[in-house]
């Protein structure tokens, strides 16, 4: 299987070195818009040669790309204007809509899948990328009935063989659901990033820092070359998301500025059953990926 990678980071990276470990690849060809990442890949190995657009998709079986949402609204149409009929393009997009839109009366439609794997880190760069990044991991598929068969069974197929379970959503559903367990976490990093940076001794705040500080801030290093077009794409959603975080927050702080301490215990407790969900506790909620894959199977 020859493969195209448009995007040499850590999304683009990671499946290189699964879908070679796992012989589903037997030719990888790089293309990335910087030099030094293209450089970098080849040398580490994740990619066999480099190429430019058009040489790299015009004999390829599927073309992945993994680059900012807001570079592949341009780049999606063209690949889909360079590939035969044969070849099949997915990606690897946090936000949906606006992807899809961007190509919906392509006479080449067909030979896209869209996808999200829900799998990532906090770094990037060809260095960044890992083995196993999506083993166990959900993978979605979008508007499937969009996709030619041929195109939508060769996506799953490379998915399952990352050892990834597939859901099947709408790209509005995509968009709204990833907008709260993906996008908003972010939001909120990067909100908490800038409160204790914007204090006046900060270095002895940065000093005390330990783990719980570390984990829920980890997110702020992720990159704003990625994230601001995400931001951008799914801005009604990420709002929506928002303003509920906000409400919860102002909660919270009411109960503390008024001194409802039985209340704000009350809102700790109701916040612990979070683990439950989690972890697999509670029977009627989705708390895991199988759980979330059943839910989302049935294709529409």
């Amino acid at each position: 299987m020859n493969i195209t990678i448009i995007g040499l980071g850590l999304i683009g990276g990671s499946l290189a070195i699964d879908l070679r470990k796992n012989k589903f690849a037997t030719e990888l060809i790089g293309v990335d818009s910087s030099d030094e990442n293209a450089g970098q890949a080849l040398k580490i190995g994740l990619v066999d040669r480099i190429e430019n657009l058009e040489d790299a998709v015009k004999n390829a079986d599927i073309v992945i790309i993994a680059i900012p949402v807001d570079k592949e609204v341009t780049v999606l149409p063209r690949v889909l204007d360079l590939v035969n009929s044969t070849t099949t393009v997915t990606d690897m997009s946090s936000t949906k809509r606006v992807i899809i839109e961007s190509v919906k009366n392509h006479p080449s439609r067909k030979n896209f899948v869209p996808a999200h794997p829900m799998s990532g880190t906090e770094n990037s760069g060809p260095n960044a990328a890992l083995e196993g990044l999506f083993k166990g991991k959900i993978t979605i598929l979008c508007d499937q009935s969009d996709s030619g068969p041929q195109h939508l069974a060769l996506i799953e197929k490379m998915f399952q063989t990352l050892g990834m379970s597939i859901a099947y959503m709408s790209a509005d559903e995509q968009d709204h659901s990833t907008a709260f367990v993906s996008h908003l976490p972010h939001a909120a990093a990067y909100a908490l990033a800038n409160a204790v940076q914007s204090k006046e001794d900060r270095n002895i705040i940065f000093d005390l820092a330990s783990g719980g500080f570390n984990s829920t801030v980890r997110l702020a290093k992720s990159s704003g070359t990625m994230w601001h077009p995400i931001f951008q794409q799914n801005r009604n959603y990420v709002v929506e998301s928002l303003d509920v975080y906000i409400k919860h927050l102002q909660e919270f702080r009411d109960c503390l500025q008024n001194g409802e301490d039985d209340k704000l215990h009350d809102l700790i407790v109701n916040a612990n059953k979070i683990r439950g969900i989690l972890e697999g506790e509670n029977p009627h909620l989705i708390k895991n990926e199988e759980k979330f894959v059943k839910l989302y199977t049935k294709k529409t």
